[in-house]
């Protein structure tokens, strides 16, 4: 009898600390995966109306000036923009963790229709941009809406944010896993029960909506690997493959690192341009957009199209356009060149779009490039596929240091999971390098920019709290692990009838017992109403 009564107080102190989470995070799915996938829709359509239009360029090139000058006005009216919505500049995405981390304070209104609008108008010129990094601080402003329009405290808005930004991610790159990781890896920084429940709601939410919207207009499931034919075995040629591996690791990591700080080296030489109260440089990637896109197509967008155009069914031969009818393999370096360094101005001078693909797509044609050499040198053409797979993870990696979305991501996008062993060392040799090199993940670090340049910042500081539980909390019989508790915070201490109890995730808490919490928060009150919800107020009691 009494295990029953301890079993339906576990229950209960679930189903009262869920029940809340589910249907926040049920509703900030809905309105991220709206959101995001008509954006997408919208990002793909700019995508092939700039590809078009810089053919027709191509074609009449007596029109280039005109170019050029819808360029430089492109750049103004951008860059005013930011000026104004300072959260819209570069992805977005160190932004949003910064919001959802409460250290960054903003309104999502302003920002979702901002990014939205200037976003789509940078794919549109023909910028390397993405639309992942935007889709992303979209979804964390779902999430933020969904939490402001049901009046919940800050602590249960940042989770929503955290959680929108997984959606919007998962929406937007066609992974949920990847997304899920991602905001719990690189955005929030916790895998607490309640970032994970809150964010895996979300992101199966948002990818159904996802797809009630875009199979109906008949746009499909979007970013595929059909060309690539992935084959490892253990054997003397997976061992050799292994060791080739290694080496394009090791190069490609290298280039991540040069990505890395020609970033910080643009943003400290943009950060001198006073033209137009610093809306005047970004003119400067604007119009390199316009002279690299002449030249490629490829250099231009997010680049899905070039990824995919990387794999060759397992023959080794890469279907890629040549450039003015150089070889494949000079062609492919020009383009991985001009996407370095589009990607490099974009990101540097805080254009509002995002590089998370861009990333992958220099990464994965660096890996073409190193495939065709390798072949000459005796590298079988079977692995061929394979190895731009994993520099496209590895340059990812060493660039964010996030190589558990690394690793996931080469799985969920390819849906090859027994070829495990090679990915896991290339991931591995990538993140060593960015160690050796000291270079810190690129969000966080712009992040930390972004806080010392901007009056957006959330003033939080560590709080102490203690609070009694009462006899007819919910928190009363259950386990510490089993309560839905404010993120970034920790019961540190357990005082029970005079002892001390150092909790872990099976401790039960027991009516009386005073409890120790501490937590990054803005607001010590919010705190304490929050703990109040779960072990019940002083005041009544009886």
């Amino acid at each position: 009898m009494i295990k029953n009564s301890k079993h339906r107080k576990y229950v209960r102190a679930f189903l009262d600390n869920g029940i809340n989470l589910v249907l926040l995070s049920v509703l900030t799915g809905l309105f991220a995966g709206v959101a995001v996938t008509f954006y997408n829709i919208l990002a793909n359509i700019g995508e092939d109306t700039s590809a078009k239009l810089y053919q027709l360029i191509r074609e009449n090139p007596a029109f280039f000036p005109l170019l050029l000058l819808g360029l430089a006005s492109g750049g103004m009216v951008i860059g005013t923009l930011v000026r104004f919505v300072p959260m819209i500049r570069g992805s977005g995405i160190p932004q949003i963790e910064g919001a959802a981390r409460g250290v960054v304070r903003f309104k999502w209104y302003v920002t979702m229709c901002s990014m939205f609008a200037a976003s789509l108008a940078c794919i549109f010129l023909g910028l390397s941009a993405g639309a992942e990094g935007p889709s992303l601080q979209m979804g964390g402003c779902a999430g933020d809406a969904v939490g402001a329009a049901l009046k919940r405290n800050k602590m249960t808005r940042r989770l929503q944010i955290a959680a929108g930004s997984s959606a919007g991610l998962a929406v937007a790159f066609n992974a949920p896993v990847t997304g899920l990781v991602f905001a719990m890896e690189e955005a929030f920084r916790s895998f607490s029960p309640q970032v994970f429940i809150s964010a895996a709601i979300s992101v199966v939410v948002a990818l159904f909506t996802r797809n009630a919207i875009r199979l109906p207009l008949g746009y499909g499931v979007g970013f595929t690997f059909d060309t690539f034919v992935f084959s490892f075995s253990f054997d003397g040629q997976g061992f050799l493959f292994c060791l080739w591996t290694v080496l394009a690791a090791l190069i490609v990591s290298l280039a991540g690192v040069g990505f890395y700080y020609s970033v910080f080296a643009v943003k400290n030489v943009f950060k001198r341009i006073t033209f137009f109260k610093g809306a005047g440089k970004y003119i400067i990637p604007f119009m390199l957009a316009g002279v690299f896109g002449i030249v490629t197509v490829y250099a231009m967008g997010g680049g899905h199209a070039f990824i995919e155009k990387l794999g060759t069914n397992g023959t080794g031969e890469i279907s890629i356009e040549k450039i003015m009818g150089i070889s494949v393999i000079a062609s492919l370096i020009i383009i991985v060149i001009f996407k370095f360094a589009a990607s490099v101005m974009a990101m540097g001078c805080g254009v509002p779009c995002g590089v998370f693909i861009p990333m992958l797509a220099i990464g994965a044609g660096l890996g073409a490039v190193l495939s065709i050499l390798f072949r000459k040198a005796g590298m079988p053409a079977a692995y061929g596929d394979y190895l731009v797979i994993i520099c496209m993870s590895v340059f990812f990696v060493t660039v964010v240091k996030a190589p558990v979305t690394g690793i996931v991501m080469v799985f969920e996008l390819t849906g090859q999971f027994e070829n495990f062993l090679p990915a896991l060392l290339g991931i591995a040799v990538g993140y060593l390098v960015s160690m050796v090199f000291r270079t810190e993940p690129i969000y966080e670090k712009s992040l930390d920019g972004f806080i010392k340049e901007e009056k957006l910042y959330e003033k939080s500081v560590k709080v102490s709290v203690t609070v009694a539980v009462m006899s007819y909390s919910k928190a009363e019989g259950a386990q510490i692990r089993q309560i839905i508790w404010p993120t970034n915070g920790l019961v540190v201490k357990i005082e029970r009838e005079g002892a001390i109890i150092v909790p872990d995730g099976e401790t039960v808490i027991r009516a009386g017992d005073k409890l120790t919490f501490e937590c990054e928060t803005d607001s010590r009150e919010e705190l304490l109403d929050y703990l109040y919800g779960i072990v019940g107020k002083p005041e009544k009691e009886g």
